[in-house]
């Protein structure tokens, strides 16, 4: 269920939300109008990458500026719209492509997305069936307030074939509508809802990118108050871990980064939390490694978020937990889904294989889809 289907949250009406859908495209031929301007092969890497970055930024960039500017309604609208889009246009190719799986399905009372490999391609190179390593809960982002599990299974399918796991992508409940902690309880059920079905926690992985990382990192603290076993381990992509907005990157790399200028908070929070509380600005956490997952962090040189995720996992390693962090060099917020082609993504992608295959024990019987299903 998207957020546009919920009770209680306003929808902009039909010619709204065309006038809205021409003003989006229009945007985005007057940002990519742009790119020739900015010498786009300039950059760290070789020519087709630096080509790529400079075409995705541009992008990407207005695609989010345009969408945040609109008044909630209309975004509500619109973000329905691309929904339906992916709906249609993403499960066949990674269906036929990726050898990859869609199905939709509720989760201890939670709607979501399924991404799994087909029953076909579970096997090693002689031909038997590999039990599946895990299940990854996986946050979606969008800064606490925007996207959808279907606009991720692309990204999803990249992680099933590299982890050998399978993917649940819940949709949580965003801002400004179902602020904090509502999408944190949704979380929370979902992950104790696998756990009931019996999914030992030691096959259980927390991933999440922007906004879904950092929901990540708070969902682990929650179960901790509520007494739930730790996850086997955590994934992170440019986590937004810090609230605040206070570090010089949030500035110094505006320029350079896909992320708006004006990054929302206040609608995630509403007042019920002060942006450098630790529940929700996990940077500031005391971590203890007994609670506090091995965790694989990596956030782009040139992206907003750097200076948080830099003190972050200086956070984890102080604390003496298990971390593989990357920082990639000249790339922005989320770059593995947003540039997966570029050569930054694929060092992300090798080590993400290499951690599964030497930490990610295969688990002798996993719950089936149904009595995952809650």
């Amino acid at each position: 269920m998207v957020m546009a289907d919920r009770d209680g949250v306003e929808v902009a009406t039909g010619p709204i939300k065309f006038l809205a859908v021409t003003g989006l495209v229009g945007t985005m031929v007057n940002g990519l109008a742009r790119v020739p301007f900015a010498r786009p092969w300039q950059g760290p890497a070789g020519i087709l990458d630096n080509i790529g970055r400079s075409v995705t930024r541009q992008a990407v960039r207005s695609f989010l500026g345009y969408l945040l500017s609109l008044p909630i309604e209309e975004y509500r609208a619109m973000e329905k719209v691309l929904d339906q889009v992916c709906s249609a246009v993403l499960p066949p190719v990674v269906g036929g492509v990726g050898r990859v799986e869609i199905e939709k399905d509720r989760v201890g009372g939670v709607d979501g997305v399924w991404v799994r490999s087909k029953d076909d391609v579970q096997v090693d190179r002689r031909g038997d069936p590999i039990a599946i390593r895990g299940t990854i809960l996986y946050l979606h982002g969008g800064g606490y307030v925007a996207t959808t599990p279907m606009m991720y299974t692309m990204f999803a399918a990249a992680l099933v074939r590299l982890s050998g796991c399978r993917i649940f992508i819940p949709d949580y409940r965003m801002a400004p509508e179902f602020p904090y902690p509502a999408g944190m309880h949704d979380a929370a059920a979902v992950y104790r809802a696998f756990l009931d079905s019996g999914i030992p926690a030691e096959h259980l992985i927390l991933a999440g990118d922007s906004g879904g990382g950092g929901l990540a990192t708070s969902l682990v603290i929650h179960l901790r108050e509520q007494g739930l076993p730790r996850p086997a381990a955590m994934a992170l992509f440019s986590p937004e871990v810090d609230l605040d907005l206070s570090d010089d990157s949030v500035v110094e790399n505006a320029r350079s980064d896909v992320l708006p200028w004006s990054i929302p908070v206040a609608p995630y929070l509403k007042g019920a939390l002060q942006p450098g509380d630790d529940r929700v600005s996990t940077r500031y956490a005391h971590p203890d490694p007994e609670w506090f997952p091995p965790t694989f962090l990596c956030w782009g040189g040139e992206e907003m978020f750097r200076d948080s995720c830099r003190a972050f996992a200086e956070r984890l390693r102080g604390a003496g937990l298990l971390l593989k962090a990357m920082e990639e060099e000249g790339m922005f917020h989320v770059f593995p889904l947003l540039l997966p082609a570029s050569e930054a993504s694929k060092r992300v992608f090798r080590a993400l294989a290499e951690l599964a295959a030497e930490n990610v024990t295969p688990a002798d019987e996993v719950p089936s889809v149904e009595n995952v299903g809650l």
